[in-house]
């Protein structure tokens, strides 16, 4: 079958002004596994591209796919342009069928179905061997709407509309062995369109899937269900081949806890330390595994690893210790220390609109990140996903922005009780410029003997700037926010009445009928598809 992966023109302003566009995994992971089961594949990236909804519609009536996959790494924010992309697409192309996939649908599949006629199918989980199975369905029915609802009721892992209801089968298991499927790097055209960090062309590579951690926010865990990993010597072998047949220099590492198990994570690094390539890295490492791996920290700069971003989320152990990130702030000012002292750029991850701030919250905040010395500041705002165990927690707080398309960390989401949102973001644009431009951090850049470090404090320093310039000329003119806020549960009807935090792989599990899921270790599945009215 002819199958045209659309990744929809979502603009941020951090792609555009600051780290740069970055590959689309997700589908080239898609694009590789189904090349490799015979397909005919192509890769629209309408965001690096910037395109427009009548650009994409051309190109899909130029190519005539039969099959038509969407998604978005910002799954939640993008949901928006998504849903826009495939109303363009099914209406100028009513045969072609529709495929949504990503983590916001995986647990709205039934509220989107109902929703939105433009969307045919989801994919549930992971979506490689998924999307084999699914067209192995499509093309054995021979693409007949008659034919179609039997034979999709036995493909885990997906959502589709059968006689004007919602079917959703059994949750897909995990995939075993992450090497079995390979990334479909040829379905790039023109890889210049990809750079990072000002150091070049660049790629996003996975060693690992899932996180073994439960931090009440995030909803990881519960989306891979269990934490895997590749072989490293073959994810070094890919690496290689990239940097050599397509000069890519920067790899960003997609993993949400890449050093869970550290002998396996010292292999990759021993790895890429042999070969000796001249590639650098980005990746997500937390502060007590740093700490853990204090004497490996050599071998990290060995191998590459320029960028760390570490989660510090607060600066109050108590709110640490209520979101269950495991670790303290202790443990976080070691870290930092460590990175500085190894020649490793530590960007620290804060988050903001706890409910309770007030100015004096910034002001003790800033005192203890300056005493980090970390190299860059991200400040986030706490954001709820209706999956996690923190939005349950909050389903009584009050939602200022109902834009969903602002819900990508760089927005408020939850009315405060001290600040109003002019102030709580006035307070964070402070504590920013004042974290990036301390005398301290100053200084340390002006000493800077290593011209390769310099030209990197000041690309980040200047591209830092351009983002912080541009969120404030978003925030006067393009962002409102709700004069009659609602409550959490009121925007998300799942949440409507008290009930536990969803379980781990739980998906739309608002809308399963109680008593239809089992269990079998990790994994949830269903005697048989649930049929949502």
């Amino acid at each position: 079958m002819k199958v045209l992966l659309v990744n929809p023109p979502y603009q941020t302003l951090t792609s555009n002004f600051g780290v740069g566009h970055q590959v689309p995994l997700g589908l080239l992971m898609v694009g590789g596994a189904l090349k490799d089961h015979g397909h005919e594949v192509r890769l629209l990236d309408a965001e690096c591209r910037r395109l427009t909804q009548r650009q994409i519609v051309d190109e899909v009536r130029r190519t005539s796919p039969h099959v038509v996959m969407v998604g978005h790494a910002g799954s939640t924010p993008a949901h928006g342009v998504c849903v826009e992309t495939l109303r363009s697409i099914k209406s100028a192309n009513p045969q072609v069928i529709t495929v949504y996939g990503g983590v916001y649908p995986t647990y709205h599949a039934a509220r989107i179905l109902t929703d939105e006629p433009a969307v045919d199918l989801v994919i549930r989980g992971e979506g490689e061997a998924t999307s084999v199975r699914l067209l192995q369905a499509l093309a054995s029915a021979n693409r007949t709407d008659e034919a179609c609802p039997e034979v999709l009721e036995h493909v885990a892992g997906i959502a589709f509309r059968s006689g004007g209801r919602v079917v959703i089968t059994p949750d897909a298991a995990p995939i075993a062995d992450l090497d079995a499927f390979r990334v479909g790097w040829e379905l790039i055209e023109d890889w210049d369109r990809y750079t990072c960090f000002g150091l070049g062309r660049a790629a996003i590579v996975q060693f690992s899937r899932g996180c073994p951690h439960r931090c009440t926010y995030c909803g990881q865990h519960g989306f891979w269900v269990k934490w895997r990993h590749r072989d490293p010597v073959r994810l070094v072998d890919e690496v290689e081949r990239l940097y050599r047949d397509h000069q890519v220099r920067f790899f960003t590492l997609a993993d949400e806890n890449p050093t869970t198990l550290q002998q396996e994570w010292r292999l990759l690094l021993e790895e890429l330390a042999r070969r000796r390539l001249p590639v650098w890295f980005f990746a997500t490492i937390r502060a007590t595994d740093i700490v853990r791996d204090a004497e490996l920290l050599p071998l990290y700069r060995k191998a590459g690893i320029l960028y760390v971003l570490m989660g510090v989320e607060s600066t109050n152990d108590q709110v640490l210790a209520q979101i269950r990130k495991g670790s303290t702030s202790r443990q976080d000012l070691e870290a930092c220390r460590l990175l500085k002292r190894h020649g490793i750029f530590s960007i620290l991850g804060h988050i903001v609109g706890f409910e309770h701030e007030k100015w004096s919250t910034f002001v003790t905040a800033f005192r203890q990140l300056a005493l980090y010395d970390g190299d860059y500041l991200n400040a986030m705002y706490v954001t709820p996903h209706s999956w996690t165990q923190f939005a349950h927690a909050a389903r009584d707080r009050r939602v200022v922005q109902t834009d969903q398309r602002k819900w990508d960390y760089r927005h408020q989401v939850f009315e405060q009780n001290h600040l109003r949102p002019w102030q709580l973001f006035l307070a964070i644009k402070t504590l920013e410029f004042c974290f990036h431009f301390r005398p301290r951090r100053l200084w340390s850049i002006l000493r800077t003997r290593d011209f390769f470090r310099l030209r990197q404090l000041l690309w980040c320093q200047v591209h830092t700037g351009l983002v912080w310039f541009g969120e404030i000329a978003e925030f006067v003119f393009r962002t409102t926010f709700a004069r009659e806020p609602k409550t959490l549960a009121e925007h998300y009807p799942s949440l409507g009445a008290p009930a536990a935090p969803p379980a781990e792989s739980t998906r739309d599990r608002q809308l399963v009928p109680a008593g239809e899921n089992g269990s079998q270790g990790n994994l949830r599945v269903s005697p048989g598809p649930a049929v949502l009215r």
